[in-house]
């Protein structure tokens, strides 16, 4: 049998193929490690270009100007009663009732205690203030029931901006901040990237920064100077930087990521989106000229569910206008709504007439779909589903198409060092034929796998384009040999990755 056949079976069984082949030795598997890297060293990461520039190849500096409580959860560790902070889900029980407390209707002023279960009507949402209000003088009306109730913390999930500002305070806050925003990234970590081939870093920033040094509270100044000091750095190492809108005025998904107080979604009001573009002119008229910029990404994933479509196109068309009024070549980046929003309506949308970009973020994660993925389904859904999708809108005669969030990992558990090469690797492939480019989500992260740093140090994702090539034989590969190596053996179940025509739901 050939030697890159058995090369082909060693990677299949370390994809998850479900039969232990004798030639899937240790031996094997070193002399492939060793082709891997000999061709990565040979080849270094590619560069295709979009009207003459290079593509984006590049990196996102998530939760540097904009707080992400799951990227540096030690951000919060100083925070007194942090268990309940600004948006906190609480449920209350009577003690004597055992019944919940219930928002009448489910809003309102009107509160009863009747329910025998908790839902969203009995869910109440925290908020943190200095002061406590408490003006009713007579004796509450609960007849010969105590007013005594048991408090469940029903989630907890908002660890953001607003939520370190107001769980601090202003001044232990702002020192929080400084320390962090002046470690976090730093000068290293542009030279690293452009060692690395990375050429562009998408910079994530909340809608304060126009107001900065003194942004209105809680929010805490000092993130305009950190921007200023990465596009100082950007063209010291020769990257681009992409100015990311990823939290606007009365957040536009109600995440962490967007600064929301309580995970409410208050962003399509007028008075919100006249906000919005306020600061959309501020970024513009500081950047659009600076050689650094690149683009600017006008809103970082608005909720499909909360944000009518029209409502976002038309803020769209009035923040590309504000953009050109300042630039004719910076980029105008708009982003797809989440939550399963067909990222078509965009390029139907008609918003500008040049050099404008459709950002899309892809993800094998945060939907039931992908929950019981092996590592060949994984590698799968991305050929399957991913690349039609790309190519579709490639030829779409539109907008360029942008890969502006993606990380190498997945639900798989215990996976291997070649099974997270092997999906980086088909990752790579697919998104570098976006016509615009592709952004690593994201540089450093607590959770090892979403760290791009500590991918590529620990090699747990290559960025030589020889690994791509090497990842296109092996496709090949098993396409042409699974029928020569399997036989009619039918205890004996074929690779399936690449060959089927089903595309996934």
């Amino acid at each position: 049998m050939p030697i890159m056949t058995c090369l082909h079976y060693w990677i299949w069984n370390k994809l998850g193929g479900k039969k232990d082949f004798f030639f899937a030795s240790a031996e094997m598997g070193r002399w492939a490690f060793c082709v891997l890297i000999l061709l990565w060293i040979l080849f270094p990461l590619a560069n295709s270009s979009v009207d003459g520039l290079d593509k984006v190849r590049g990196v996102n500096l998530g939760g540097w100007l904009v707080v992400e409580g799951w990227i540096k959860p030690s951000l919060f560790d100083g925070i007194p009663n942090r268990d309940m902070l600004d948006g906190t889900q609480v449920q209350f029980k009577s003690v004597t009732l055992q019944k919940y407390v219930s928002v009448d209707g489910g809003g309102g002023m009107n509160v009863t205690v009747d329910r025998d279960v908790a839902s969203s009507w009995e869910t109440f949402r925290a908020t943190m203030n200095n002061q406590l209000t408490a003006n009713y003088r007579g004796v509450p009306g609960w007849d010969d029931n105590a007013a005594t109730f048991e408090m469940t913390i029903a989630a907890n999930n908002l660890l953001g901006d607003y939520q370190l500002a107001n769980g601090y305070g202003h001044d232990k806050a702002k020192e929080v901040l400084m320390k962090h925003q002046r470690s976090f990234i730093t000068a290293g970590d542009f030279a690293f990237l452009s060692r690395n081939g990375i050429n562009t870093v998408r910079i994530p920033v909340g809608w304060w920064i126009a107001q900065d040094p003194y942004p209105p509270a809680p929010f805490i100044g000092g993130s305009l100077v950190a921007l200023d000091g990465a596009f100082s750095w950007a063209q010291v190492y020769n990257l681009k930087c992409i100015i990311d809108l990823h939290a606007a005025p009365g957040s536009q998904n109600g995440m962490e990521h967007s600064a929301s107080r309580d995970g409410s979604v208050g962003w399509p009001s007028p008075d919100y989106i006249s906000q919005t573009l306020d600061v959309i002119d501020f970024l513009s008229a500081r950047y659009a000229n600076h050689p650094a910029l690149l683009g600017i990404e006008l809103l970082n994933e608005p909720s499909a569910a909360s944000v009518p479509l029209d409502v976002l196109v038309s803020y769209y068309m009035r923040g590309y206008q504000i953009v050109r009024n300042y630039s004719s070549e910076a980029y105008v980046i708009i982003c797809q709504r989440i939550g399963n929003a067909d990222p078509m309506e965009l390029y139907q949308a008609n918003i500008g007439d040049s050099n404008i970009v459709v950002d899309l973020h892809y993800y094998n994660l945060f939907d039931p779909y992908f929950d019981n993925m092996n590592a060949m389904e994984n590698i799968q859904f991305i050929y399957e589903s991913r690349v039609p999708q790309l190519q579709s809108l490639d030829s779409a005669n539109g907008p360029l198409v942008y890969i502006g969030e993606w990380v190498n990992e997945w639900s798989v558990t215990n996976a291997s060092q070649i099974q997270y090469q092997m999906y980086g690797s088909a990752q790579l492939q697919a998104y570098d034929a976006a016509s615009f480019g592709w952004s690593y989500w994201t540089l450093k992260n607590d959770r090892i796998h979403w760290d791009f740093e500590w991918n590529i140090k620990n090699k747990y994702l290559l960025l030589g384009s020889g690994y791509w090539i090497l990842e296109y034989v092996i496709r090949k590969w098993i396409t042409a040999t699974s029928k020569q190596c399997f036989g009619n053996d039918p205890s004996v179940e074929a690779p399936k990755v690449w060959e089927s025509n089903e595309r996934p739901k």
